[in-house]
């Protein structure tokens, strides 16, 4: 029997945020995979090491969780006013599928490093030493995105002194800006309303903020559900009621959302929405044991990721989190005190994070014309990746 022989495809394996994953240029790809379908899924799928029914991703590049089963391509923009076309998939881990429906938040702070080290950014554009601001356009979304890059001698900085919470070493810090994370046509909550009440079978009847900036996602009140909102990891995850409870949530938010039009579309959705829960600012104690006091924080937030508590907190949500912090009523911003704010920092379970918005209500629709957080980036690895040349 005669067995495809490897083959080698560039990629670079990146750190952006809290997350890391699987960076190509677009032209690097096999031909059949430079355009969207099944052969660049397949293609993606047996790169990261999935569907894997044992949750390991030993046979792959993917870490076996929902913050390290990623994969992002980048092509030189042809946009007037853009570097760089960014796209990114959330691999499955037990199912043969790639989320294309989101973006990655944590991703995006790694994308203008990427850009320029490939010079997908003009030269003139770049200082010597300074600050890059890389122009992404971010494909799944159709959305702008600023990443401020640091630079030294010509080259990207990528070591620094910047610490983030659920990273373990400091690194240079990178401004991200997202730019009309809703769009004039969208509805930021797309039911009108900046809490709803959420019907969801064997759950009962929740108050909910259902908001469409940076990626949707469904807040509840921690308390409505159980909760305190100083959770861990495996307070949720372990659980596996809990993890069902979330996904029903989930689903049904969904179809208020109009993302879908059956809660059985969820299956096959599983990027967005995100769920999380919100509560007041309360004392605990980090996964990395650092105690975080009440008035460290504004509030507590805790988002699910691809059916599991996240280890920290999702770029994009993160987007959302601030987005709804800025508007009078919300759960985001009624758990951190009510009233007018133009940022917040809020605890999740690796420590905590502040973020920044500007809203303005118009007409009685709520609009924000920028978020903005500070990530870090760094290459970790970087060569190519070797998959069969008949897995696609």
């Amino acid at each position: 029997m005669t067995h495809s022989p490897q083959i080698k495809i560039p990629a670079t394996y990146m750190r952006g945020g809290t997350s890391k994953g699987v960076f190509f240029n677009l032209a690097d790809l096999p031909a059949a995979a430079q355009q969207p379908g099944a052969a660049r899924d397949k293609l993606l799928l047996r790169v990261i090491g999935s569907p894997d029914p044992y949750g390991k991703h030993t046979d792959g590049m993917g870490g076996a969780t929902s913050s390290t089963s990623k994969i992002v391509i980048l092509s030189k923009s042809e946009r007037e006013g853009f570097d760089v076309d960014y796209l990114f998939g959330q691999v499955s881990i037990d199912k043969p599928f790639v989320d294309w429906s989101g973006n990655c938040g944590n991703l995006t702070a790694a994308v203008g490093s990427f850009a320029i080290s490939n010079g997908m950014v003009a030269a003139d554009r770049m200082p010597e030493n300074g600050v890059a601001t890389v122009r992404i356009w971010q494909a799944n979304t159709s959305k702008i995105i600023l990443a401020d890059v640091p630079m030294t001698n010509g080259e990207v900085q990528e070591t620094g002194d910047f610490e983030l919470d659920g990273v373990t070493f400091p690194a240079a810090e990178v401004q991200v800006a997202f730019v009309n994370p809703v769009e004039g046509d969208e509805l930021m909550f797309p039911t009108g309303s900046v809490v709803d009440q959420l019907e969801v079978p064997g759950v009962g009847t929740l108050d909910a903020t259902m908001i469409s900036a940076g990626i949707p996602t469904i807040f509840i009140n921690a308390a409505d559900i159980g909760y305190d909102g100083t959770e861990l990891q495996d307070d949720v995850n372990s659980n596996d009621q809990a993890l069902e409870r979330f996904e029903t949530i989930r689903a049904h938010g969904a179809v208020k959302m109009g993302l879908i039009s059956d809660i059985s579309e969820a299956a096959a959705r599983q990027h967005t929405p995100k769920v999380a829960i919100v509560a007041p600012a309360a004392a605990y104690t980090s996964s990395s044991g650092k105690a975080i006091s009440a008035g460290d924080i504004d509030l507590n937030v805790r988002a699910m990721s691809m059916g599991k508590l996240h280890h920290a907190m999702m770029g994009t949500a993160a987007v959302a989190i601030s987005a709804a912090s800025a508007i009078p009523g919300t759960l985001v911003n009624l758990a951190a005190g009510g009233g007018e704010r133009e940022a917040v920092t809020f605890g999740h379970p690796s420590g905590t994070l502040r973020v920044g918005a500007e809203a303005k209500q118009t007409d009685g629709q709520w609009t924000v014309t920028k978020a903005i957080m500070s990530r870090s980036a760094r290459v970790l690895m970087e060569g190519a990746v070797r998959i069969p040349g008949d897995s696609f």
